[in-house]
Formats: C-alpha cells, sequence, structure tokens
C-alpha cells in the first residue's frame, strides 16, 4: 500500500507531502492547482518517462519519494533484492531525481538502480488508470490475467492442470531433442568407451598391481648388489663354519656373543650382578641368530631370473599405456573403468529412451489438447460471464450503449494455453468490437477500467440478485485519474459507488473534479495554489469535519453558503448510504 508521496519542484508544487490511507482518497482543486502532477510524480517513482518540462521553473531538479508498505510475501521484495535495495522493516523507499537538463536517476531501497526496475515494481503495487496510462488494457497478457483471476475454481483448476501437461510436454521435448542433437556424438563416445573397456579387459589390472610391480622391478634390477650386500651381512653375523671353530682372522658376531657368555660364566658364582649380564648376552644372541637366518632366508629366496625381470618391465609397460590414457594409478582406473561401464549402458540404451520419448511425447500432446480445449471452454464460459457483469456496470456509469465482449480466440499453445485474450469494446450501438484500447475515449477507457476493475475480483455471481461478488484484488493500489470526466449527476454517484466498492478490498486514489464522487472519500485530499505575485507554489491538505464541507460546496458550486454547506451534507449522506450499498453488493449500485 502507497502511505506517503514527497514532491519537490515538480511543476507548479514546490514541496509537498501527500499522506495516503486505506480505502478510498480523494484528490481535489481547482484546475491549474496542481492535481496532476500530484499523479504524475506518483508516475515518476512507478517508471514513468520523464523530462525536463517537469521541473518546477528556477529549480535544478525535481524530486519524487514514495513510501510504500510491502506484505511480508509480496513478489516485490525478491525484485528489490535482486536490485541490491533494502527494505526498512516491511517499508520500501522508491525515489526518482529529473534535472532541468532532462537526466534521470532512480533509487530503490535506498541503492540506484535503473529507471526500468521502476517500471517493474510499479506493475507489482500500482495500476494506474489516467487518460494517456491505461497499461493494463494496454497489454494482452493483461487482459488474460484478468479473465483468468475473474473464472474463479474451475477456471484455475483447468490453467494448473493445463500446465503441468504443458511442462511435463516442453521437458520430454527438450530431453528427446538433445538426444537426437547428440546422436553423433553419442556413437562417437560409444566407440571410445568400448575401445577403452576392452583395452581395460585385454590387461586386466590388479588393484595396487602397479606399486607392487615397481616394487619388484627395483629388487630385480639390483639382484647382484642385493646379493652381495646380505651375503656380507650374513657373514659378519653367523659366519662359517671355520669361523665358528675360531679359525678365521675375523670373528663373527654369534663367535664374539658365545666368547663373551663363556667368560662371564666362569665367575657368576662370585657376583650375582654377572648373571643378569649374561641373560642380556644369551637373549642378544638370539636376536641376532634370528636375523642371520632371516637373510639366510631373503638370499634363498632372492631371484635374479633375467626372465622375470623382462616379463616385469613388459608387464609395468602395458600398466603404464593405462595410467597415460584413463587415470593416475591402477586403482583410479580400475574405477573409472567402472564409472565408463555404466555410462556405456546409458548410451546403448538411448535408443531406447529416444522410442520411450517418442511415444511419451505423442501421448502428452494429446493429453495437451484435451487440457488445452477444456481450458478454452472455462475461459469463454467465464468470458461470457465476466462481460456480462462489465456490461451491467458500465450501464450506470453512462455508457449503456457501450457493448463490451471477450475475444477468446485460437493460438499455439503456450504455458499460458491456446488461447488469445482480448477484452473488445463497441463503444456505440451498431459499431463494431475492437481492441478496447482503440474503441474508447480517455475518459471512456478510464470508465470501462474502473467496472472491470470492481468486476475482476469476482469469484462467482450471485445467481439470485444477478451481481458480481466481490473478492480480493490482485493489485493493492489502483489510481484514476479524472474516471469521471464527461459525466456528472447521478452517474457521477454511481462512479462514486464503484470506486467506494474497489475501495472496500484495495486502496483506492481518484483525482476528482465532481463533488459526487469526492463524497465517497474514506480521505479527502485537496490541491491548494497560493501565489505570493511572483511565485506560484502548491501544497496538499487534508481536509476533515467542516473544511471537507466547504470543498464539496466550493466543488459543487463554488459557494460556502449555508445553503451550500446544506447541500454539501445531504451529498454525503447520501454517499454514505449508496457507498454502503454499493460494498454489500459488490459495486452494482442502481442508479
Amino acid at each position: 500500500m502507497l502511505q506517503e508521496i514527497r514532491i519537490r519542484n515538480l511543476g507548479v508544487i514546490d514541496d509537498a507531502v501527500v499522506r495516503l490511507h486505506p480505502g478510498l482518497t480523494v484528490l481535489t482543486g481547482e484546475t491549474g492547482a496542481g492535481k496532476t502532477m500530484v499523479v504524475n510524480g506518483l508516475g515518476l517513482i512507478l517508471g514513468a518517462r520523464a523530462d525536463s518540462g517537469m521541473v518546477r521553473a528556477g529549480a535544478t531538479q525535481a524530486a519524487v519519494e514514495g513510501l510504500v508498505g510491502l506484505e511480508p510475501e509480496h513478489p516485490a521484495r525478491a525484485r528489490v533484492a535482486d536490485a541490491g535495495g533494502e527494505l526498512d522493516g516491511d517499508d520500501l523507499v522508491l525515489a526518482r531525481t529529473v534535472t532541468s537538463e532532462g537526466r534521470s536517476r532512480a533509487f530503490v531501497g535506498g541503492r540506484s538502480a535503473p529507471v526500468g526496475v521502476l517500471g517493474e515494481l510499479g506493475e507489482l503495487l500500482v495500476a494506474v488508470h489516467g487518460q494517456a496510462d491505461q497499461w493494463r488494457l494496454r497489454r494482452s497478457d493483461q487482459h488474460r490475467a484478468l479473465l483468468d483471476g475473474y473464472g474463479g475454481a474451475a477456471l484455475e483448476g483447468a490453467l494448473t492442470a493445463y500446465r503441468a501437461v504443458f511442462d511435463a510436454l516442453a521437458h520430454a521435448e527438450a530431453e528427446r531433442a538433445a538426444l537426437q542433437l547428440a546422436d553423433r556424438d553419442r556413437a562417437r563416445e560409444v566407440d571410445m568407451l568400448q575401445a577403452a573397456l576392452e583395452h581395460l579387459e585385454r590387461v586386466d589390472p590388479q588393484p595396487g598391481e602397479d606399486i607392487a610391480l615397481r616394487a619388484e622391478a627395483e629388487r630385480l634390477g639390483h639382484a647382484e648388489g642385493l646379493r652381495y650386500a646380505v651375503s656380507a651381512a650374513h657373514a659378519a653375523l653367523a659366519g662359517s663354519d671355520s669361523d665358528l671353530g675360531g679359525d678365521s682372522a675375523e670373528v663373527s658376531a654369534l663367535a664374539a656373543f658365545a666368547s663373551a657368555r663363556s667368560a662371564l660364566a666362569a665367575q657368576t658364582q662370585h657376583d650375582p650382578r654377572l648373571g643378569e649380564f649374561e641373560t642380556r648376552l644369551r637373549e642378544a644372541t638370539y636376536a641376532v641368530s634370528d636375523l642371520a637366518s632371516d637373510l639366510a632366508g631373503y638370499l634363498a629366496d632372492l631371484d635374479a631370473d633375467p626372465s622375470r625381470l623382462e616379463w616385469v618391465h613388459q608387464r609395468r609397460a602395458e600398466l603404464d599405456g593405462l595410467t597415460r590414457r584413463y587415470a593416475d594409478t591402477i586403482d583410479e582406473v580400475l574405477a573409472w573403468g567402472e564409472s565408463a561401464s555404466r555410462r556405456l549402458v546409458t548410451l546403448m540404451s538411448a535408443d531406447e529412451r529416444l522410442a520411450e520419448l517418442e511415444s511419451q511425447v505423442a501421448a502428452l500432446k494429446a493429453q495437451l489438447g484435451t487440457a488445452a480445449t477444456l481450458l478454452t471452454t472455462r475461459r469463454r464460459e467465464a468470458a461470457d460471464r465476466f462481460a456480462v457483469a462489465v456490461q451491467t456496470e458500465l450501464r450506470d456509469l453512462s455508457m449503456g450503449t457501450a457493448r463490451l465482449s471477450i475475444a477468446v480466440t485460437p493460438r499455439e499453445p503456450a504455458s499460458h494455453g491456446a488461447d488469445d485474450i482480448e477484452i473488445q469494446l463497441a463503444a456505440n450501438s451498431g459499431a463494431e468490437g475492437r481492441s478496447v484500447v482503440k474503441a474508447a475515449s480517455g475518459g471512456e477507457l478510464s470508465r470501462v477500467m474502473l467496472a472491470i476493475e470492481v468486476v475482476s475480483g469476482a469469484r462467482g455471481i450471485d445467481n439470485s440478485a444477478g451481481l458480481a461478488v466481490m473478492g480480493a484484488t490482485p493489485l493493492p493500489t489502483f489510481v484514476f485519474d479524472e474516471v469521471d470526466a464527461g459525466v456528472g449527476g447521478v452517474a457521477a454517484l454511481a462512479i462514486g459507488a464503484r470506486l467506494a466498492a474497489l475501495a472496500a478490498h484495495a486502496q483506492v486514489v481518484v483525482v476528482t473534479h465532481l463533488a459526487q464522487v469526492a463524497a465517497y472519500a474514506d480521505s479527502h485530499l485537496v490541491v491548494r495554489k497560493a501565489d505570493d505575485g511572483t511565485v506560484t507554489a502548491s501544497s496538499v491538505i487534508e481536509l476533515t469535519g467542516a473544511e471537507r464541507l466547504h470543498e464539496l460546496a466550493r466543488m459543487m458550486g463554488g459557494e460556502s453558503s449555508a445553503a451550500g454547506l446544506e447541500h454539501a451534507r445531504e451529498l454525503l449522506a447520501e454517499a454514505t448510504r449508496r457507498a454502503a450499498r454499493s460494498r454489500s453488493t459488490g459495486g452494482s449500485e442502481p442508479a
């Protein structure tokens, strides 16, 4: 909901704050006071085109700020976040500046943003209906949205079912196209994977085999050196038979340990501590003996067969061929092979999947046709009801000879259905129906839009009374600029009644010249012009009580006499009575 608009140096407005409220707010004032500038200021913060002519004479720039309250789940919040803006709680600040040279800047939630972002937010927040601004009627998607919103549960269900089938068909067709497009690449990939898996099968690598063969190749390649080193170590530990007899010049470790034990053993009876040393020597002798035995075993197992070394080199070359092509290690090659096998199965089954998709697409197309037919039927039923309801409204808005209809024509299926929707109007009896934006004048267009907005929230028809039953409106704020142009008297009261009915479900702001419309207001603002002889400036004031009666009297005849004020009181009473009836019937108030 719009909460406040501040305008500086825009047209005749020097500095004005417009505070808005829920319900119906009217904006009145003498001709030339600046009412239109308030609407223009609102348009600027909603993304309308700006030019230097809007800037107040003598000022360097005009500025407009708007404060908007957003519900927690309002879609505008996401767009603000995308633009880098921030909310203050639930409040959003929109701003626009225009320089005297014609340069314009936009701000969303405290951050500079493209003007287009204001326009996108504006379409989520406000519908402005002026003689030059009827974007909801100029866009065909809005005609469809208005009808679909009016159609109720039956139409909503048909649209939901259609979209589910449409999305499923789009997904199936996209997968089919991808498979068809990749057919040649798929064949190449199949050949590559088959060759690779045959290579793996032929080599038949084992887990960790590359590491084990690397160690074996190192050992076999240095067999002689290893044999010499181990033989020398074994001789040092165990010696030979001659060594054990003591004839060798070099004494082995085992012989040395035996000699040491013998020397100690002769004296252990004299000191128990020598027994401990002798025990430790015995343990050391066992350890050296075991080590010597292991070295002897190593020598026995050491294979210096050249044919084995040649085989190891050949096998390693085969494994290296795998690791160069597929992965860094044999374990990783084996993992890649498992993945490649799964991928090959998928690719080999692509033809089967393509056949399945062909059948699925054919079935979904048939389902889509059925769903589209049902959706078209529901839309045509809703279109008839909608046209009748709007026609009833137009009759009471001094457009009794106008004839409104909604054309539902075939088109290629899209996400929203297989229908083009156009609201058409024949402005006079016998005239051919044309798109409403082409068939109506500016003032008529605003009244048509008022009738549509009043009816578009309907969820059905109260058959006992033949009247539209109001529901929730899709937009929180509606602005009507001179919707009462060219009418007066009882017709003006009917317009006011419909505005009051719409305001029961949304915020409505109306610029009007007619007291019969202004009398319905929940909040009455007046634009007043002050002239000090050199500068003319306008301000916006909220009227209550006696001030409002004087303004209504001025609007009716320009007099604030006792008779004029009494007439204003009677008008307020009549408007209150009609507003109550209009709201209870959803907007239809007999003239």
